[in-house]
């Protein structure tokens, strides 16, 4: 299956398909709707093919839906028709989800997008825990308008480093931590990493939308795999209820006083 993979920031929409290498972008900005979106990517990949869509999705998304309108983007995100609209079937996640889901490895994992906003997801022995840690609040406001590209201006470097450094050791102790990944486009802004951190890609993100349907592909295994193994069950219980009957009516016969 070829997977086209979209990653939706705020400052610009990445796409990427099974089997290139390098992927294709455009600026998204807070005017960006959906349908735009939909006409800029198809325009932008129209000499590739693919069978299916994952997008990453800078929102809330829940059971495989946005449920609440981006902050960085234009509106109309939640009820749009992305399938009908690609023409394909389409799955979508959080794009910090995505992205925590393309760079896990084991134990329990706190991914942090440090972009327009916060990004943040968790995945806890390969289970994927989406997360909007980044609107809880925090001092003055919330942990994006610390952590975000306007908190980064308005604090200046230094301070954003040591704001960073005090927010990723509250969240390790907090949330008992085996690693936090640090990705999005200011991590490279961070001098130093703290301990058990790492710095992630943003190419993991179209790992993780491939992912998506791979996954999808094994729990789909995995369901026909369980019913087999139930179904094989009931007929061995059943060959040996039936064998368990046969044996109780010889024993009967035999033991049983014949009619003179």
């Amino acid at each position: 299956m070829k997977v086209m993979v979209i990653d939706i920031g705020g400052n610009s929409v990445k796409v990427l398909v099974t089997g290139e290498t390098d992927p294709r972008k455009f600026p998204s900005g807070p005017k960006l709707t959906p349908r735009q979106m939909v006409s800029a990517v198809l325009k932008l990949t129209e000499d590739w093919e693919c069978d299916a869509v994952s997008i990453g999705y800078p929102g809330r998304v829940r059971d495989g839906r946005p449920v609440s309108e981006p902050y960085n983007l234009g509106r109309g995100w939640v009820k749009f028709d992305y399938a009908a609209a690609f023409g394909r079937p389409v799955k979508m996640m959080n794009d910090a989800a995505m992205q925590a889901l393309g760079s896990y490895k084991s134990g329990t994992m706190l991914f942090l997008g440090l972009g327009t906003g916060l990004g943040t997801a968790m995945v806890v022995e390969g289970t994927m825990v989406p997360m909007e840690l980044g609107h809880l609040s925090y001092k003055q406001g919330t942990y994006e308008d610390y952590l975000g590209h306007k908190g980064l201006e308005r604090l200046g470097i230094k301070k954003w480093r040591a704001c960073f450094r005090e927010v990723v050791t509250r969240f390790i102790t907090a949330l008992e931590l085996d690693e936090v990944v640090i990705g999005g486009g200011n991590v490279n802004k961070l001098d130093k990493l703290p301990p058990s951190c790492r710095a992630g890609d943003n190419a993991l993100a179209f790992r993780g939308g491939v992912l998506l349907w791979e996954e999808d592909g094994r729990q789909k295994t995995r369901a026909r795999s369980k019913a087999s193994s139930r179904s094989s069950r009931k007929d061995k219980q059943a060959v040996t209820a039936k064998k368990k009957a046969v044996s109780s009516r010889n024993t009967t016969s035999t033991n049983g006083k014949m009619p003179l």
